[in-house]
């Protein structure tokens, strides 16, 4: 029979499930309370980084339409649940597995695609989102750029030919002359 606690528990590991694009599940065995503070800062703010137990996680899983974990969760089980950029989150746990080889990673899930640990390390390879919208953005430029050189060069070519430097077109009208000097000017013609 279920407990409250347990079906708090099942709907809460639904409810990350369903909120989050990714998620990696892990086995902590040896890690110490430090270390794991230490991998959920690392994660960032989007991300969380939980301790499940297997039943609950599989109920929970089937329940959010996950098939991914199926006979993956055995062992001290964590699920990092990841909400913001998957690939920063990826790179933070495969870099965190590296230097701590109690951390493994088993497999995950990427936008409702199953992933094995060698997709996940795959994943972390990736360029950051930040990263590459900065090279679409410097290849949207570059031909931005150049129609500007361009134009700018026929401008150049249009005053050299036209024989007034760019200066000069744009200087301002001549003023009129003062009305005392008009008014002299008319009355030496009388």
């Amino acid at each position: 029979m279920a407990t409250p606690t347990k079906v708090a528990a099942v709907e809460e590991i639904t409810k990350d499930f369903q909120e989050s694009s990714a998620a990696v599940l892990t086995e902590y065995r040896g890690l110490t309370v430090a270390q794991l503070k230490k991998l959920r800062r690392a994660l960032g703010q989007d991300n969380t980084f939980s301790v499940v137990k297997n039943s609950l996680a599989a109920i929970a899983a089937k329940e959010a339409g996950v098939d991914a974990f199926d006979g993956q969760l055995a062992g001290p089980t964590a699920i990092a649940f990841i909400k913001g950029d998957a690939v920063a989150a990826a790179k933070s746990l495969t870099d965190f597995a590296k230097e701590n080889k109690q951390l493994v990673i088993k497999t995950g899930y990427f936008e409702g695609k199953a992933l094995d640990a060698n997709e996940v390390a795959a994943l972390a390879a990736l360029e950051s989102r930040e990263l590459q919208l900065a090279k679409v953005a410097g290849v949207l430029k570059a031909p931005m750029a150049a129609v500007a050189r361009v134009l700018d060069a026929l401008r150049v070519k249009l005053e050299e030919e036209s024989g007034a430097p760019a200066a000069a077109s744009e200087a301002p009208a001549a003023e009129p002359a003062p009305e005392s000097a008009a008014a002299d000017g008319a009355a030496e013609e009388n």
